[in-house]
């Protein structure tokens, strides 16, 4: 069973964040980058001394500033044999504060696709770097073609985590000729401004999210067009914001151990002994996805990315439920940080498409099913085995 923490040590450096067990000695990482070298312990004690006494957006602009600055953004990068020390370290800044996180998971996030699509040259050092991608039907964001091959951004982008905060981000824009591709932009530009008028959350209110109008920005191509979408790596990202999920959650089953241990009622216990199931399931599961992207790193991870992401969604939403109907309304009134996570975790779970992933994961495994069927109609299906073989 997944161990949870004792509450009580106001510490992050816990089993039930750490994602990388039995991890490092199982692949043979890419190559020798200094980034899977992380320091997770440091990254630990940093996260424990924070204390967020309100919602307000600069506080966590300055805790991202901070870490950056002693190097903790320099994360594995996802596939190169170190996917769940990544995920440890993005469960731990979860745990700490979800709005942290979201700033914390965009800029390592940036960092990792830069260095996928051979840009890594961009991310100059005391650059903090956030990964604008919502593509709503409108308002949309054009790139034009700008002079000695660069782009010139017109147009809105919503809900820009970190608007205030960040100096450059990447983000998706409509070529001239309907494209899809990624820039790169200065964020230090005249021609941006910033609006908080479609932002008014009240759970992640401290990610200082808003609209970002571009009136002839100028931004740099990043890949191919289509690149972004259509790289590996946009999967292993997409399974990282599980780990972040997963993070918060444990941090809510910690208090509510700590909570059953003072009291030690039966339902109290069953309750635990529920959130325990899920977490240990779901700490597993985000174990053996980020295991199998290490393995094949430049194979297409949809499917375990989404079943990843699906599987700690209702892991999540199933921790909120037992936590809160068990310590009832006063960690709700009476403790910030609790109430703060309780509110900002069905928020960010939102990131989910929740039925249409279902849909999207059911439509991938009979697709899946119906390959490997014309490949070798006369081979049995084998589900129930549990050796990977």
């Amino acid at each position: 069973m997944s161990d949870l923490v004792d509450e009580a040590s106001h510490s992050t450096h816990a089993e039930a964040f750490t994602l990388n067990q039995h991890q490092a000695t199982t692949h043979v990482a890419r190559d020798s980058c200094a980034y899977n070298q992380f320091p997770l312990n440091k990254l630990e004690e940093r996260l424990a001394l924070l204390r967020f006494d309100s919602d307000d957006a600069e506080s966590r602009a300055e805790a991202l500033q901070a870490l950056c600055a002693a190097a903790l953004d320099r994360l594995p990068l996802p596939g190169h044999g170190h996917t769940a020390l990544r995920w440890s370290a993005l469960a731990a800044v979860a745990a700490c504060d979800l709005a942290l996180v979201k700033l914390y998971e965009g800029h390592t996030d940036a960092l990792a696709i830069l260095a996928e699509l051979d840009a890594a040259s961009l991310a100059a050092p005391h650059t903090r770097w956030g990964v604008w991608a919502a593509e709503p039907p409108r308002p949309k964001l054009e790139a034009r073609a700008g002079s000695a091959g660069a782009l010139v951004l017109h147009g809105v982008k919503p809900w820009c985590s970190g608007a205030r905060a960040l100096t450059h981000a990447l983000v998706t824009a409509s070529r001239d000729d309907g494209a899809p591709v990624l820039a790169a932009v200065d964020l230090a530009q005249r021609s941006i401004s910033v609006s908080d008028a479609g932002w008014q959350a009240v759970g992640m209110a401290a990610t200082g999210t808003a609209e970002v109008r571009f009136d002839g920005a100028n931004a740099v191509q990043v890949g191919e067009p289509r690149a972004y979408l259509e790289r590996p790596g946009f999967w292993h990202g997409g399974a990282g914001i599980a780990a972040c999920w997963y993070g918060s959650a444990a941090r809510l089953g910690a208090t509510l151990r700590a909570g059953v241990a003072r009291r030690r009622d039966p339902h109290g216990c069953a309750h635990l002994g529920a959130v325990d199931t899920q977490l240990a399931a779901a700490g597993a599961l985000l174990r053996e996805t980020a295991a199998w992207i290490d393995r094949h790193p430049d194979a297409d991870a949809m499917r375990g990315a989404l079943r990843a992401r699906l599987a700690v969604e209702h892991a999540a939403n199933a921790v909120l439920m037992h936590v809160t109907r068990a310590l009832g309304a006063g960690p709700l009134c009476g403790e910030h940080r609790v109430a703060r996570a309780v509110a900002d975790l069905p928020v960010f779970l939102r990131q989910s498409h929740a039925e249409r992933d279902e849909a999207a994961l059911g439509a991938a495994l009979v697709d899946a099913s119906a390959e490997r069927s014309a490949d070798a109609p006369a081979t049995p299906e084998r589900a129930w085995r549990l050796d990977d073989t």
